[in-house]
């Protein structure tokens, strides 16, 4: 999808923001008996967002609202999910404690910023929902509430399973996100998210050898060389800065950074988001590199001239490892830069079928 836009990207909401919405409206009903819609919440930056109520039914004791996400205009998995809060009262003095509902994942592995067996609602979210269900007790005068919030996400489940949940720990759906409120449309915040929780998990885990890759092919090479777990694997797909920069303070003993030749070439360049809207590869370095590898002026000025990696690799006949090699030396060097040192290093450039054209580190 082209990123230049004949207008300005539209912003969303995150999850954690509508089940704070959801949240408020619900217990607004059980406190005077009716939903306000739209209902109001203050964002963690002070901004203030109101959200159109999708589901309102109130029973003895309980109440229950739904919000439908509207992630704007970034291409979110959650988007047009309906968000719930189901809102009960809970025994006096316990305060406000939370509950996974249908489609909202439950942490079974350590690493994360939950404990084992909570629901996967991060805490800036519950900060955010406790935020507003104080702010809407304190306006009805009513003293600080004490009760449990069951968040859900019917269809979760089935959704998680394009997400990184399961290699995390995540199991059972969805976890509950945002720190602001609000989806910055191509930020891919969740994603970053989610290398960082993994590179944690790992790390708790105790496992010295972490693989981070550019995709599915790279990944199922790497695993399958070293037999590592499902969760030593990172799908950092373009953000290679992503990694190296958490890395840098949350180190491991090794890491394993494993990409196609085009993804590479451009990390060799010095490239930390490897995104083809934001970093291009240069064919005028890679046309130097067949030269000093011994290939004629021809091969060279075509390489240069060339219309991306792959035609260089094919160009480079007889010489494609050599190349490889020297691309995965030059990105190894951009990633030991970026890095603490205290992390060694192994780059891998993986061809289309699987297998490793170079390996080069440790």
């Amino acid at each position: 999808m082209a990123r230049q836009q004949s207008r300005a990207l539209r912003r969303g909401w995150t999850t954690g923001a509508c089940a704070a919405a959801a949240a408020r409206a619900a217990f607004t009903a059980l406190l005077s008996g009716r939903f306000p819609d739209p209902v109001t919440i203050r964002l963690p930056r002070g901004a203030v967002a109101s959200f159109r109520l999708a589901l309102a039914e109130l029973g003895k004791g309980h109440a229950r609202a739904g919000i439908v996400k509207d992630a704007g205009d970034d291409p979110d998995v959650t988007q047009g999910a309906l968000i719930i809060a189901d809102v009960v009262w809970a025994a006096p003095g316990s305060g406000i404690g939370f509950a996974a509902g249908e489609g909202v994942g439950t942490v079974t592995r350590a690493g994360l910023a939950l404990a084992v067996g909570e629901p996967a609602i991060n805490p800036a979210p519950r900060a955010m929902i406790s935020a507003a269900l104080s702010e809407a007790a304190e306006e009805d005068g009513a003293p600080p509430p004490d009760l449990t919030v069951t968040i859900a996400i019917p269809g979760g489940a089935r959704l998680a399973e394009k997400t990184m949940n399961a290699r995390l720990g995540i199991e059972g759906g969805l976890s509950i996100l945002g720190t602001t409120g609000i989806v910055i449309p191509y930020s891919c915040s969740s994603w970053i998210h989610s290398i960082r929780r993994g590179i944690d998990v790992a790390r708790a885990a105790g496992l010295g050898h972490i693989a981070a890759s550019t995709g599915a092919t790279s990944e199922r090479a790497v695993q399958r060389l070293y037999e590592l777990p499902d969760h030593a694997l990172i799908d950092m797909g373009d953000f290679v800065g992503g990694v190296l920069k958490y890395l840098h303070t949350h180190p491991v003993a090794r890491l394993t950074i494993a990409g196609g030749f085009a993804k590479l070439a451009k990390l060799a360049a010095g490239h930390l988001d490897l995104h083809s809207a934001r970093s291009h590869v240069d064919t005028a370095a890679l046309g130097e590199m067949l030269g000093r590898l011994g290939a004629d002026d021809a091969t060279v000025e075509a390489a240069r001239t060339a219309a991306g990696a792959g035609e260089v690799l094919a160009l480079a006949d007889g010489l494609q490892r050599d190349l490889a090699r020297l691309v995965a030396t030059r990105a190894r060097e951009v990633a030991l830069a970026t890095l603490s040192g205290k992390t060694a290093v192994e780059v891998a450039v993986v061809d289309r079928t699987g297998e490793f054209l170079a390996r080069v580190g440790w």
